[in-house]
């Protein structure tokens, strides 16, 4: 028979089995899959023309979602830009998609089919309004536009949007006054080095790669914008998504010469609609801000995608599965 313990004897012994349970509890929550089984199937991620940002942070993202979401596979389909994406996402085309706030506000605002589905997932960050001329051009501003052949993006993207407002804000029609190009940053610095056009709106990260080529190789220079921020506010409410900001002296340093340029700016948001899976945009959000600083490091525009600000998507509400990320994160 074996001798009774003692009270001291008892209490280790408890305290010793207690341990033990937290360890094997401890195990079992790494081993175990308690927060249901992963995302798994096919999605359509929308991003922008060839040599743009949004294609290029869309290739490294991808790259990203393999290793975090292995049974997730990533097709990615170029597009004109932010007001075509939008559009995919409604029609049920895409997944996700990056856009501007302006092109989601006006979206939004001018009823388009599925427009109320759409949902936010992250800010990402600002696009830069960029004017570029010739070194040697008479354009100071974008009033002195009048009368020129003017490449303003395509069709459908957040450019040709951008653009036409600023030209109405500069006191320009943007149909009459100028002679206006529908062409995209995947042909703009050609025409423009030809002498085809006199100028190009775009509107990217910085530095945006075609812009930053065709600096190198040609002389060129940048418009300042920023004076027409108040007008652009007093247009309409979409324009309240525009800032005056400040394109760093060293984002273009040979069209810059080591002066920083007053410009405009707006945020970038990443798109889903109401119908994707919860566990998956979770899933999705939560690669896209761990991954900032590997695709920062590429794309430096992405070194600006902040956890204290991505959650801010106005004008589109939180999807459930973004939100479920920032709780699970919030300290």
């Amino acid at each position: 028979m074996l001798p009774a313990l003692s009270r001291p004897a008892r209490r280790r012994a408890l305290t010793a089995a207690a341990a033990v349970l937290a360890a094997l509890g401890l195990l079992l929550w790494w081993l175990l899959p308690f927060g249901g089984p992963a995302p798994t199937g096919k999605i359509d991620f929308s991003t922008g023309v060839r040599t743009g940002v949004y294609q290029r942070y869309g290739e490294l993202l991808q790259q990203a979602l393999a290793a975090d979401l292995p049974d997730v596979q990533v097709n990615l389909r170029t597009s004109q830009g932010s007001q075509q994406n939008l559009q995919r996402l409604a029609d049920g085309v895409s997944d996700f998609t990056i856009a501007t706030a302006d092109s989601v506000d006006k979206f939004r605002k001018d009823g388009a089919p599925g427009a109320d589905r759409l949902r936010g997932c992250a800010r990402l960050y600002d696009d830069y309004v960029q004017l570029v001329v010739p070194q040697g051009s008479p354009v100071r501003s974008a009033a002195d536009l009048r009368g020129r052949r003017v490449a303003v993006g395509q069709d459908g993207s957040g450019v040709r949007l951008l653009a036409d407002r600023l030209l109405q804000a500069a006191g320009l029609d943007p149909h009459k006054d100028v002679k206006a190009v529908p062409t995209g940053i995947d042909t703009m610095p050609d025409l423009l080095r030809n002498q085809q056009i006199d100028a190009f709106f775009w509107s990217g990260g910085l530095p945006t790669n075609a812009v930053l080529k065709l600096s190198e190789a040609y002389p060129v220079r940048l418009v300042p914008l920023a004076g027409l921020v108040s007008a652009l506010h007093q247009a309409d409410g979409s324009t309240g998504y525009y800032r005056a900001a400040t394109m760093p002296a060293d984002a273009y340093p040979k069209a810059q010469r080591g002066v920083p340029v007053p410009t405009i700016a707006v945020a970038n948001l990443l798109v889903t609609t109401d119908r994707t899976d919860t566990a998956l945009t979770e899933g999705f959000t939560r690669t896209v801000i761990n991954s900032r600083d590997r695709i920062g490091r590429v794309v430096h525009a992405a070194q600006l995608v902040d956890l204290r600000t991505a959650i801010y998507t106005d004008p589109l509400p939180l999807h459930e599965g973004a939100r479920d990320y920032y709780r699970s994160v919030k300290p």
